[in-house]
């Protein structure tokens, strides 16, 4: 195990010959951690006894479920459920968790500079690991647990075979065939209930194939599965990202979606979630005190083609020759193709689906209300509310993958609060006058064609 800058001395936990120095400062976190030693100690009273003489160490801590505690990972464990995630990028989904009271035991994704974000600002529980090399066993000795005894399993498996963005070729996508590695780790687990984020197109035509394996193997192991399509604006996003969203808890009660936060004429708005930083240097560099604040490079046709682009507008208030080649085979009777290309955002609107693609004016609407360049990676992680506290790491590349690909921290929030109160047998919603998201309940002995009534 890796002992991180801040942890306990190495020397505190494998040598006796240390300073009154070390010994303050163990002292100092003992004190901090006065909960967590007191669940300690219930727990190791409740292990069999040939658990109980294991030595502290390293591999002792793991056979505990431990071994986060040196990293202060856990907090009040007394008060928190448990919670492993896959595909965990840089850590949207673990920070909306760990505000409602889970304990990230452990986090997982391939992408080494996601690892790295999230080991920077979330949590050291993370580890570089690809899915397909991860087991049930593996994870559960990992995290000192049972089969059946991890309160959630969460993750979001790389969706882009099944995004609208991919046109051709989706079947044959290697990336899909991560969902049933999750569903497949869900099995070995047993976890109390699980969460799956993923693009709307998976519970339609294109994910059809992978759904409906992973929930009937699912559902003959116990689990009520619901799953339906959210808006994240209705959560409190000022972004109009729709998900697809499917819990399973294993039990007779199913699990109810969590009512909207925020009706339409009440959503956040772009001023709320980027109005008060200041524009970044223009000189490409970042800002002085604000990580991630740097605009991206722009050619002087384009940023002439984006000073005639009113907030709210799009490419077809650009003069006509100024036009690419593409916007003048516009005919000025069809829909001219994606309108929100050169898009700029509005002040008192919402932003569209931030994807990996969030400065590039070809990609979508992510032109500056104000100012004549695409939204900086801090303007785009604040419209997926992550906090300004963490920092992403790596290439230009890097970050707009981080990005674009997390689930939103708010989104993981709600979705959170309602699982830990399903798993706590309370309401997830009581007497509420907002509406509820629609969702179905997975029921395998009905032909269903679709998990929803639209069309693919």
């Amino acid at each position: 195990m890796d002992v991180l800058e801040g942890d306990i001395p190495a020397a505190l936990l494998n040598r006796a010959d240390v300073s009154s120095v070390q010994f303050r400062q163990l002292g100092k976190f003992l004190l901090g951690q006065a909960p967590v030693l007191t669940n300690l100690a219930n727990r190791i009273s409740q292990c069999p006894k040939k658990v109980r003489h294991v030595k502290l160490s390293t591999v002792g801590m793991q056979t505990l479920g431990l071994q986060t505690l040196r990293h202060g990972a856990l907090g009040n464990m007394g008060s928190q459920l448990t919670a492993v995630e896959s595909f965990c990028g840089a850590g949207g989904m673990a920070i909306g968790l760990k505000e409602t009271g889970f304990a990230s035991l452990l986090a997982f994704d391939l992408n080494k500079e996601a690892v790295r974000t999230y080991r920077a600002g979330v949590g050291p529980e993370c580890r570089a690991m690809d899915a397909r090399d991860v087991t049930g066993n593996g994870i559960l000795h990992e995290v000192g647990l049972g089969k059946g005894e991890l309160d959630l399993f969460a993750g979001g498996p790389p969706c882009q075979g099944f995004s609208l963005q991919r046109r051709r070729g989706y079947e044959s996508d290697e990336r899909n065939d991560l969902v049933s590695e999750y569903f497949r780790l869900v099995e070995e687990l047993l976890p109390r209930a699980f969460l799956l984020e993923n693009v709307v197109m998976l519970g339609k035509v294109r994910g059809r194939k992978y759904t409906k394996e992973g929930f009937s193997k699912l559902h003959s192991l116990g689990y009520q599965i619901t799953a339906g399509e959210v808006n994240c604006a209705d959560y409190g996003l000022a972004q109009t990202r729709r998900r697809f969203i499917a819990v399973g808890v294993r039990g007779k009660k199913p699990f109810e979606f969590p009512a909207h936060t925020r009706k339409p004429d009440d959503w956040a708005t772009v001023r709320d979630a980027i109005g008060d930083l200041p524009d970044c240097p223009e000189d490409f560099t970042e800002h002085a005190n604000i990580s991630n604040h740097i605009r991206c490079r722009v050619t002087k046709r384009n940023l002439e083609m984006l000073s005639h682009v009113p907030p709210g507008g799009g490419w077809r208030d650009i003069p006509k020759r100024l036009w690419l080649d593409c916007m003048k085979r516009w005919d000025g009777k069809t829909s001219g193709g994606w309108p929100d290309v050169y898009g700029r955002l509005e002040w008192t609107g919402q932003c569209p689906t931030i994807t990996a693609g969030f400065d590039s004016f070809s990609r979508g609407r992510y032109t500056h209300p104000v100012w004549n360049r695409a939204i900086t990676p801090r303007e785009a992680a604040r419209l997926q509310t992550f906090p300004d506290s963490v920092r992403f790491l790596g290439t230009r590349h890097d970050v707009r993958l981080q990005i674009g690909n997390a689930v939103p921290p708010r989104l993981a929030e709600v979705f959170g609060t309602a699982i830990r109160r399903h798993l706590e047998g309370l309401p997830v919603n009581g007497v509420t006058s907002m509406s509820v998201p629609k969702s179905a309940r997975y029921r395998p002995l009905e032909e269903q064609q679709s998990l929803f009534s639209e069309p693919a």
